[in-house]
C-alpha cells in the first residue's frame, strides 16, 4: 500500500486558533497542542477537522457546518491545559475539500486510516455526520474487530443516493466494515426516525437503544455494560451534536427539542477517554451559524476536554 503523504492531504491549522493567555501560572491547550510537521512522530492523540457540509445540503439540512472545525478549535485552545496531561496532543489541520463530496471522503479516509497506521487516537471534527463513512471505515481497515457506537438522535441509514449527511452507517453496513452486531444507535428519538430505517437495523442485528431506553435502564450503566460485553480491539464513538437539547446545542445542523443534556454529554466524552481501546472520537454537525453565544462549540470543546483527561486518570 502507497503511504500518504498526510500533511500534503490537509491544511495546517490556523495560529491565531492556538490561544496564549502567557502564563506560567494559567497554561492553555493552545499553548501545549503541537502542530508543527516534526511534533507528529511523538503525538499520541491528533486532532483533524473536515470543514465541509456538502453532505448535509444533499440530506436538505441547513448549511454551516462547514465552519465548525476552526470554530470548535477556537474555544477548545482557550481552555485551561491539565496539568496531568503527560501526553503529546497534535492538530493536523483540516482535510483539504474537495469539490464533490466523494473525493473529500476519500481524503479523509486515507488521512485517518494512516493515522491509525501509525498508532494515534483521532478525535475528528466534522463538518457532517457524513464524515463517519470515512472516519468509520478507515479505522475497519486497520483493526477490522471493532464497536461502534452512533450517538445520535438520528439512525443515519438512509438508502439515498448520492450519499449525504444521513447514509453513512447504511454504506458502512452494505459495505461491510462494521459487524452489524457490534454497531449501536445510542440516544435516538421516534419522531426523527423512520420505521423502515429501524427494521432495516434490526434486520442486520444492529442494537437500538432509544433515548428512553437510556433513561430507563441509566445512561452509563448502559454504555458500560455494552463496553464491558463487546471484547473488540478498537472502539468508535460517533457523536452527532444533535443529539443534545437545543437548550445546551442549539447550533446544530438539526437542532433537537430533548435529548442528553450537556452534562451527560461530556459523561460520555469521559467514558469514552477511560476506554483504552478508543482509537477515534468523532464530533459532527455543530453549526456556528446558529449557535448562541458559541454554546455549542463551547459544549464540544468541554466534552474534548474530558476526553482527554480521562486518557491520563479516571476522573472522580
Amino acid at each position: 500500500m502507497v503511504t500518504p503523504d498526510i500533511f500534503q492531504l490537509t491544511v495546517r491549522p490556523d495560529e491565531q486558533l492556538l490561544y496564549k493567555r502567557n502564563d506560567p501560572n494559567d497554561p492553555r491547550l493552545g499553548e501545549k497542542v503541537k502542530v508543527a510537521p516534526e511534533a507528529y512522530a511523538a503525538a499520541r492523540v491528533v486532532v483533524l477537522g473536515c470543514p465541509q457540509d456538502e453532505g448535509v445540503r444533499r440530506n436538505q439540512g441547513r448549511p454551516g457546518a462547514a465552519q465548525a472545525p476552526d470554530a470548535i478549535r477556537r474555544c477548545l485552545y482557550r481552555l485551561v491545559a491539565p496539568a496531568e496531561l503527560d501526553f503529546t496532543l497534535f492538530d493536523l489541520g483540516n482535510t483539504l475539500v474537495q469539490p464533490a463530496l466523494e473525493e473529500t471522503h476519500h481524503f479523509q479516509q486515507q488521512i485517518v486510516r494512516q493515522l491509525i497506521r501509525d498508532g494515534k487516537t483521532v478525535i475528528c471534527l466534522g463538518g457532517g455526520n457524513d464524515i463517519s463513512y470515512p472516519d468509520c471505515a478507515a479505522l475497519a481497515s486497520e483493526q477490522p474487530d471493532i464497536l461502534a457506537f452512533n450517538i445520535d438522535a438520528h439512525f443515519d441509514v438512509r438508502f439515498d443516493k448520492p450519499c449525504n449527511s444521513g447514509t453513512p452507517y447504511f454504506q458502512l453496513l452494505e459495505e461491510g466494515f462494521l459487524p452489524p452486531a457490534r454497531f449501536y444507535e445510542m440516544g435516538s428519538l421516534p419522531f426523527s426516525t423512520s420505521s423502515v430505517h429501524r427494521r432495516y437495523l434490526l434486520d442486520k442485528g444492529a442494537k437500538i437503544y432509544r433515548m428512553d431506553d437510556l433513561r430507563r435502564e441509566g445512561l452509563l450503566t448502559v454504555f458500560q455494560a455494552i463496553l464491558a460485553k463487546e471484547q473488540a480491539g478498537a472502539v468508535f464513538w460517533g457523536f452527532d451534536v444533535d443529539a443534545v437539547s437545543a437548550v445546551d446545542a442549539p447550533g446544530v445542523s438539526a437542532p433537537n427539542p430533548t435529548g442528553l443534556n450537556a452534562s451527560e454529554f461530556c459523561q460520555l466524552a469521559r467514558l469514552a477517554g477511560q476506554d483504552p481501546r478508543t482509537r477515534l472520537v468523532e464530533f459532527s454537525e455543530v453549526n456556528p451559524l446558529y449557535d448562541i453565544d458559541q454554546r455549542t462549540c463551547r459544549l464540544v470543546a468541554a466534552a474534548i476536554f474530558y476526553y482527554l483527561t480521562a486518557l491520563v486518570r479516571p476522573l472522580a
